[in-house]
């Protein structure tokens, strides 16, 4: 499977989601997700040891929807600048998938 590439902005302070929608790339049809979970983490960078967890929730096993998400408490506590992250899935047989990666854009809020 092919590894999408997609980059996101994250507002400091406020609630973040985006969804995905996976395909498979021999039949270009929605990845069927049925048996699988998702996860997702961001990081300052590859080699960083703390990552914030993202709330990943698979919203169309037929339709190959995931969505990630974070909190405004949780975006609150980025510091701004740049981040990378990666969404991850794992087939019901135990085989894992790198689906999303990118980076991601923390910008500074105004508005407490």
């Amino acid at each position: 499977m092919a590894v999408f590439v997609s980059n996101i902005v994250i507002e400091q302070g406020f609630d973040f989601n985006t969804t995905f929608e996976l395909e498979d790339t021999a039949t270009q049809n929605p990845l069927n997700l049925t048996g699988y979970t998702v996860s997702s983490q961001l990081r300052k960078t590859y080699t960083s040891s703390s990552a914030t967890t993202f709330s990943s929730t698979i919203t169309e096993v037929n339709g190959g929807k995931v969505k990630i998400a974070l909190g405004s408490t949780m975006t609150s506590n980025l510091k701004s600048g740049r981040y990378v992250y990666d969404v991850k899935i794992v087939s019901s047989g135990g085989i894992v998938e790198k689906v999303v990666e990118g980076s991601a854009l923390v910008r500074a809020g105004v508005t407490r």
